[in-house]
């Protein structure tokens, strides 16, 4: 259990860190880091047709086919990138170039308004600089995509619209997302559907084939391996314009040097994560149930946000009315607990979370909101030690943001709720 109080902690005695950030990055599995230092030391670029080169190609088309195989997907259809951030830029605006070319009048592009900003800021730049036509579409309370909006907008005018893109899973408060009734409406105007499944592999079962979509993004650090390594699972059929050009690898649609220990470190994190995602998604949930009870326990006031049932295992996602989220986490950050607010800060300002917004919140309650992400390695522990911690931490919080009495009067004062340290 974690005691006290640390308002000014020395970094060297902090009590042992309660990581409860596994949706920002999740630890490295043992297999993952056997399988990268199994390669760290070899020689051989997979391009080159010498043996070396042909000993590391042979690394990486073995590892191709276990994430084709656990994603259920071709492994031509594998597209390996530097992470999620790329893939989704690959996708969105690859998809939309090569759709222009071919049908000039295919200018619109549908997505929700709860995608992550890996998807948000491609596609801002695409109607800024490109001519793209982005239309986000509302989501219910549960910050559900609403499917009736996405087929009115479709209907409108099949015809310009380029491609559709719908998360997956809410990375911020876990709701997953109805992907295949997207597909549906897409599919009879032959319209290409992306995914963002970064936050779903190995949270949720997540196949290729049965979604139906022709793109989906996963990423390496998210299913615990290596940072700097990802993929585009993108039909072969679909054209898809590429962002580098060089080398010509991975089928001329991303051109560049493999790297080939951090992709067998990628494939052993998925192969593993798909294969015990079942038995992983039930103890996990279990110890997302345990928190949710816990810190509602002490702070009865405290709101769930995001569907209760339909999201990940791993996902609990809390308002604290009353309290500034960025106080919130600095102060359990202090207490040796880690957690995110979900939310994006610009220039060191933070900003209301964009999901809880278009959840229908109001910008109070935007801002009071912490996220806490379990994974492979959270125990009991963790929770029991948020669980001690998260009452002091509020009420302190909730007394900071206080009103305090005003030195004058109070029509000359201007609001503010300073940020307890």
């Amino acid at each position: 259990m974690r005691t006290g109080s640390y308002d000014c902690p020395d970094m060297s005695e902090r009590a042992p860190t309660v990581y409860l950030d596994h949706a920002a990055t999740t630890p490295m599995l043992p297999v993952a880091i056997e399988a990268i230092t199994d390669h760290l030391g070899d020689v051989g670029n997979p391009s080159s047709l010498h043996a070396s080169g042909r000993r590391a190609r042979r690394v990486v088309e073995e590892s191709r086919e276990r994430i084709a195989q656990a994603l259920n997907c071709r492994p031509s259809e594998i597209v390996f990138t530097s992470g999620g951030t790329e893939s989704d830029n690959l996708a969105l605006k690859g998809i939309f170039w090569s759709r222009r070319v071919a049908e000039p009048a295919r200018r619109r592009i549908l997505t929700s308004a709860v995608e992550h900003h890996g998807v948000l800021d491609p596609l801002e730049w695409l109607a800024e600089q490109q001519g793209a036509e982005v239309e986000l579409l509302p989501v219910d309370r549960l910050g559900r995509l609403r499917v009736d909006a996405l087929q009115a907008a479709i209907e409108r005018d099949p015809a310009s619209v380029a491609l559709v893109s719908l998360m997956r899973a809410n990375n911020e408060v876990g709701t997953i997302q109805p992907v295949e009734e997207a597909v549906a409406l897409a599919a009879p105007h032959s319209i290409p559907v992306h995914t963002d499944a970064v936050q779903a592999v190995g949270q949720i079962p997540v196949d290729f084939a049965a979604l139906g979509v022709d793109a989906l993004t996963v990423t390496s650090h998210k299913v615990g391996g290596p940072f700097g390594v990802g993929a585009l699972v993108v039909r072969r059929e679909l054209d898809v314009t590429p962002l580098l050009h060089g080398g010509g690898q991975e089928r001329d649609v991303r051109s560049g040097t493999l790297d080939t220990p951090a992709i067998a470190g990628f494939a052993a994190a998925v192969e593993h994560s798909v294969k015990h995602q079942s038995e992983y998604a039930a103890r996990v949930s279990a110890l997302r149930d345990e928190l949710v009870r816990g810190v509602q326990g002490e702070v009865p006031d405290a709101i769930y946000n995001g569907d209760p049932v339909d999201r990940l295992p791993g996902n609990a996602h809390l308002k604290f009315p009353g309290c500034q989220g960025d106080s919130l986490l600095m102060l359990l950050d202090a207490r040796g607990i880690e957690c995110s607010t979900g939310s994006a800060c610009s220039a060191g300002v933070p900003q209301p979370s964009h999901v809880l917004l278009a959840m229908g919140c109001s910008d109070e309650f935007a801002r009071s909101s912490l996220r806490f992400s379990l994974g492979h390695s959270s125990t009991h522990d963790d929770v029991a030690a948020l669980v001690e911690a998260i009452g002091p931490v509020v009420e302190r919080a909730r007394g900071a943001g206080a009103p305090r009495k005003p030195a004058e009067p109070a029509a000359a004062r201007v609001g503010h709720s300073e940020v307890a340290g």
